[in-house]
């Protein structure tokens, strides 16, 4: 029997390094993209639009049709097809010179997004004891975001020493694209938990496969899982994207917070999502996983109430006071991050079971891309139209929010 003390295991371990280096491949590129095809190709902005659109598209679709892909043929082999698009997606953008090549890398690129993320929480969930399913879902959010950090960062060294920009961008996709063949080869190798179970039970496992798994309807229909798809949207929309996008306009424009604090707390959130994961993980694991989903956005209106105390105190308070707030802002909303991601993924799992993990994995990907595309245009508009204080307090309302959703699905769970 498996106990909570159980290693992840070397397997896990050597998922999370690879996913390190294909996250860090990503964090090369993506921030300069729109750049990188509107004015240094000299495409204009038309064609960095269709790239993001065509994207999308293809995302949406194939998430759709991965997720009972996966389901049926096991999400390594649809995790690997999607890492290999994604290679191949980014690839097709360093000798790219005309639309029809930004147009087809899009394409690629989505397909890749939306095969892979219909894949991977089967795929992580098959590399780790099934108790340890709350770290290894902690541990891949931080791996994922401290390698598109790193990325970021040496994108920004290469770029600020490299004579033509465009030369080495056209180099930095290469990269990206060579970064991605360690976690495709890593990620066929891993066979999902079934697939073991079979070759120890082969006729209950043969039994079991003859129902056929719910489906996307399905699913749905299930309260807990579809608040718990709603809360996805929400988490992103309120949170996630608010922190990449608003927050350091909001600092900046309304605040007149210098660039280099700026990045100052976006760092201290990435190193903070690190530093407390150790004690964030013995903390939140003992709670419900129900419970510790609520918690999250309880601590993001927390933090989004640090900014308020930040701006209304303004000069008033000194600058030790000012930007302690806005650095206390950061740590605590890393709080809320752990505590999302150490109960997101195993609720979803185990309200869809093994059977419709493919299909559970794609409604998430489907959700979060519905967030990330709306919350950023959402937080600008307040930004642009509200005071600090109002700003602020507006985020605050929006993650008070996710919670009466997250609060939701806890009753609803607990009735069930």
């Amino acid at each position: 029997m498996s106990t909570g003390s159980e290693p992840l295991g070397r397997r896990f371990t050597v998922l999370m390094g690879c996913l390190l280096l294909s996250s860090l491949g990503n964090g090369l590129c993506f921030p300069f993209t729109a750049i990188y095809i509107s004015e240094l190709l000299g495409l204009g902005s038309g064609s960095a639009g269709g790239y993001f659109i065509a994207m999308a598209a293809a995302s949406f679709a194939a998430a759709l049709l991965g997720g009972p892909l996966a389901d049926r043929t096991g999400p390594h082999r649809v995790g690997a097809l999607g890492g290999t698009a994604l290679g191949v997606g980014y690839a097709l953008l360093a000798p790219a010179d005309g639309t029809p090549l930004v147009l087809a890398s899009g394409a690629c690129v989505g397909v890749g997004f939306g095969l892979f993320y219909a894949a991977i929480v089967g795929v992580v969930d098959g590399a780790v004891p099934e108790s340890r399913r709350r770290t290894a879902f902690t541990v891949r959010h931080i791996v994922n975001n401290v390698g598109i950090g790193l990325g970021s960062v040496i994108a920004g060294l290469a770029l600020a020493g490299g004579g033509t920009p465009t030369g080495t961008l056209r180099w930095l996709y290469v990269a990206n694209a060579v970064a991605a063949l360690p976690l495709v080869a890593v990620v066929h190798a891993l066979r999902p938990r079934r697939d073991k179970a079979a070759e120890a039970d082969p006729e209950s496992t043969a039994a079991a496969e003859a129902e056929p798994a719910p489906g996307y309807r399905a699913l749905l229909r299930s309260g807990p899982m579809a608040l718990l798809i709603a809360a996805q949207a929400l988490f992103a929309i309120v949170g996630f994207t608010q922190i990449e996008a608003t927050v350091p306009l909001l600092m900046h424009d309304r605040m007149e917070v210098t660039l280099v604090w700026v990045s100052a707390v976006v760092a201290a959130n990435s190193f903070a999502l690190v530093l407390l994961q150790p004690l964030g993980r013995r903390w939140f694991e003992r709670l419900p996983e129900t419970v510790s989903l609520a918690a999250g956005p309880v601590l993001w209106v927390l933090a989004f109430g640090c900014g308020l105390l930040a701006a209304v105190l303004g000069s008033a308070g000194g600058p030790v006071l000012r930007y302690g707030l806005l650095l206390a802002f950061a740590v605590v909303f890393a709080a809320g991050e752990l505590s999302y991601s150490s109960a997101f993924y195993p609720l979803l799992l185990r309200w869809a079971g093994e059977s419709s993990a493919g299909r559970a994995g794609a409604l998430a990907s489907l959700a979060w891309n519905l967030g990330t595309a709306s919350g950023p245009p959402i937080g600008l508009f307040i930004v642009t139209r509200a005071s600090a204080a109002g700003s602020w307090t507006a985020l605050a309302i929006g993650a008070a929010v996710a919670f009466g959703v997250s609060a939701a699905l806890h009753r609803s769970a607990a009735r069930g």
